[in-house]
């Protein structure tokens, strides 16, 4: 198991980085959907108190697979068999997802230690076959190694959010501490694509939504036209902070690790909220026909919330060193209207209207810039 080439050309994801993402979907839609149904009976705590350690080993797991694939993808059957036991973790994962939210965590934790156990494996091989970085790899197999020991014992330890908090730490904390010997060497332009295709996967559970709402105006009842007009807003949405995230490629701003590391910790926030808009748009479907009876504001924020957050990452990361100061400054404004939206009466369509706005914007600064 040697390293890739981090200047190697045409470097694309593999059919095997695309079948695990795939298997990751699942997990992504379990997560959003009992979102969804936490948000529609207005338990807005238990939701998030579900939502937000469940997509933490969600994204933990595939961004451990991914910046090692980037930079140990051998593609032998070695390699293959243990990232098909991944795959395997993560469909046990999704499965034990709804328990969790009911506070039962021992699947998902259960099927994440295997994942995170094949991930030492890799590890270990990598120490094995490449000497000039094999520190960097034993530190990584160690630390995994114990911080898996750590989530076993948080299942029968008293105040889980307490030491959740502790042991997420620590798994961020592991690669921090192994890239100082040796660094990995993973590929810029790999690591964007990767990223961008995740984006794609929890876009796609707003599409989702839209699609839901579409269905739902013509069931018997229900009032067409504002429903039609519901999915319309919700595919703006979906279109906008499409837009928004692919408008520049992302791979110059990875130059430096404390950069690239800044970046994939932070896209936790984009890939969490990306997918609780899905959510949201499925709770303002529910509340407009009836099904589900949350408070206006519990129903407006459940897609101002996620919205606002959303925006607001996608400009520090990827926006504001791309465009002049003063049209840069429209996305923390809109993040903040945004979040207003909920007192209008119709979150959605407002929200939609404000992000095509600021597409509209960054598109005119953009040509204007090339002039």
């Amino acid at each position: 198991m040697t390293s890739r080439d981090p200047d190697e050309q045409h470097r694309t994801a593999t059919t095997l980085e695309l079948f695990f993402d795939l298997c990751f979907v699942v997990a992504v839609s379990q997560a959003a959907g009992q979102l969804h149904h936490a948000l529609a009976e207005g338990h807005v705590g238990h939701g998030l108190a579900g939502y937000l350690p469940v997509f933490f080993g969600i994204w933990w797991a595939w961004m451990n697979f991914t910046w090692f694939a980037s930079a140990y993808d051998t593609d032998d059957l070695p390699y293959r068999l243990t990232t098909l036991v991944q795959i395997a973790g993560v469909l046990v994962l999704a499965a034990g997802v709804p328990a969790a939210f009911e506070g039962d965590f021992r699947v998902m934790v259960g099927a994440y230690i295997v994942m995170r156990l094949a991930m030492v494996g890799q590890w270990v091989r990598a120490a094995v076959a490449d000497p000039q970085r094999r520190a960097c790899s034993l530190r990584y197999a160690t630390g995994i190694a114990i911080v898996q020991a750590g989530w076993i014992a948080w299942l029968w330890l008293p105040a889980h959010t307490l030491f959740f908090v502790v042991l997420a730490l620590a798994e961020v904390s592991v690669p921090v501490w192994a890239e100082r010997k040796a660094p990995t060497l993973w590929h810029r332009e790999h690591i964007a694509e990767r990223y961008g295709l995740f984006t794609l996967i929890v876009l796609g559970e707003s599409v989702l939504a839209a699609t839901t709402a579409t269905q739902s105006a013509f069931g018997a009842g229900h009032d067409v036209a504002k429903l039609l007009t519901l999915s319309i807003a919700g595919l703006v949405i979906v279109f906008s902070m499409w837009w928004m995230y692919f408008d520049r490629p992302s791979h110059r701003l990875l130059d430096t690790l404390r950069t690239s590391i800044t970046w994939g910790y932070s896209h936790l926030l984009v890939f969490a909220s990306a997918a609780a808009v899905g959510a949201g748009l499925q709770v303002a479907v529910d509340y407009d026909t009836g099904e589900a009876h949350p408070a206006q504001l519990i129903a407006g924020y459940a897609i101002a919330m996620p919205v606002a957050v959303y925006v607001l990452m996608v400009w520090v990361l990827q926006v504001r060193s791309t465009l002049p100061a003063p049209v840069g400054m429209a996305y923390p404004v809109a993040v903040v209207l945004v979040l207003l939206t909920p007192f209008t009466g119709a979150p959605v369509h407002v929200t939609a209207a404000l992000l095509a706005l600021l597409v509209a914007v960054t598109v005119f600064a953009r040509g204007r810039a090339t002039v």
